[in-house]
């Protein structure tokens, strides 16, 4: 018997045992032992709606392209491999499950993006519970909608920003649901370009080579609850409107040009009940107009703020700001920003109301901050003598620091500014058992 024809034989006996009862979707078995020890012959002969589980084993084949509704399940051990000359799974269907896999192998290529999972021009995909291991970019998608991926472990192995790719990327695509996965070493821990109305939540993006969260030209979009800690730049959000950024822990992104969270061009946003712990700068705020900024914990950053003269009208109000180097920065007297109600550490004032505001306004800006914005070789006078002077006569009497950069009811205690402080934000999030 020909191999085609026995493989037409094992799929129409799984076929028979699994039709009982007749409305129940057909499953189809792919196991090293046989009688199918293929899974790109599986996904090729099954039947629209067909579930294709995959026994424990390697598979290494051709690149496996899905053109009709069907559901992959790997049981413990299913291991594809893309044998690091190509991409592995391409989906082009409307509604594929891919559940509980693992895909490794994929080597880097400088002239195509090449990715364990690609999804492209369809819809309602779910890719749950698998695991990415070295592989160029994790998961693709492009020109797609309704797509949910969740609880995946991504750990890319690139040597350099130059040479990994992203390891969650969508480009072109709407309403894509991308919550409690954990992305290690890639280049952009998740890259949204030209994406509307998408959600990325309770998701850990740590130790990548340049961005944690990358999106530009993608409005309405919200991110809550994830947890950025060690990326090469931090967060960096272009070029978009009506962003939601909520609950979200940047921790430990430094270096000479890094930050939490870098806001470039962004309009009508809002970035609220944040932690912005041990950064270079905690947010850098360019271009970016009409950001409401509330409750935020600012603690032990270099630069807590830093709110260039290109950034107007946007309201800081009820964070709390300590243990920071500076808290405010700005590279003009002509700020065009508002500070409100926030607590500072650094304040000296007093409250003799007893209303819980201080009863003197307080300069959050040092004028040392703005020599250095101007020379920043200068920073390394930070703790003299001369340093100290130069602000306390600035407090006494204010002379350069920005007039509209002052906070006149600066709050006396941390209550109701900012989160609690919790020192588990940073504790890797584990994506939750997917059956």
């Amino acid at each position: 018997m020909r191999r085609t024809e026995r493989v037409s034989v094992a799929i129409a006996f799984g076929l028979l045992a699994s039709v009982a009862p007749l409305a129940a979707q057909p499953e189809i078995v792919v196991s090293p032992a046989g009688p199918l020890t293929s899974v790109g012959e599986a996904v090729r002969a099954a039947p629209a709606g067909a579930t294709i589980r995959i026994r424990a084993g390697v598979y290494a084949e051709p690149a496996i392209i899905i053109e009709r509704p069907l559901t992959l399940v790997g049981e413990p051990g299913a291991i594809l491999d893309g044998r690091g000359d190509t991409g592995i799974l391409t989906i082009r269907a409307e509604n594929v499950t891919v559940r509980n896999l693992t895909f490794r192998n994929i080597a880097t290529s400088f002239v195509e993006d090449r990715a364990a999972i690609r999804v492209a021009d369809t819809r309602g995909c779910a890719i749950i519970g698998n695991r990415l291991d070295d592989t160029f970019f994790g998961i693709y998608i492009e020109n797609s909608e309704d797509c949910r991926i969740e609880g995946n472990v991504l750990a890319g192995t690139g040597e350099r920003e130059s040479a990994a790719g992203n390891g969650i990327h969508a480009w072109h695509s709407r309403r894509i649901t991308i919550v409690g996965n954990r992305v290690s070493g890639h280049r952009d821990g998740v890259y949204f370009e030209f994406v509307e109305d998408s959600r990325v939540e309770a998701n850990y993006s740590a130790e990548n080579y340049r961005y944690g969260l990358h999106f530009m030209f993608s409005n309405g979009c919200h991110y809550t609850d994830n947890v950025f800690v060690e990326n090469g730049a931090g967060v960096a959000v272009m070029y978009t409107r009506n962003v939601i950024m909520r609950g979200n822990a940047f921790e430990r992104n430094r270096g000479t040009a890094t930050y939490g969270l870098l806001l470039k061009d962004i309009t009508d946003s809002e970035i609220t009940d944040n932690r912005f712990i041990g950064n270079t700068i905690g947010l850098l705020a360019e271009g970016s107009n009409r950001i409401a900024v509330g409750r935020n914990l600012f603690r032990d950053n270099g630069w807590a703020v830093k709110v260039m003269a290109n950034a107007v009208a946007n309201r800081f109000t009820d964070n709390l700001f300590t243990g920071n180097t500076f808290d405010v920065a700005t590279n003009s007297r002509r700020a065009n920003s508002t500070f409100e109600r926030n607590y500072w550490d650094s304040y000296p004032g007093y409250d003799l109301d007893g209303d819980g505001f201080g009863d003197v306004p307080f300069r959050p800006v040092r004028l040392f901050s703005l020599v250095i914005e101007k020379h920043p070789p200068a920073l390394a006078l930070l703790r003299g003598l001369f340093i100290q002077i130069l602000d306390a006569a600035e407090r006494v009497l204010p002379l350069l620091t920005p007039e509209t950069l002052v906070d006149a009811q600066p709050r006396i205690t941390p209550t109701g500014a900012g989160p609690a402080p919790d020192p588990t934000a940073a504790a890797p999030r584990v994506p939750r058992e997917v059956s």
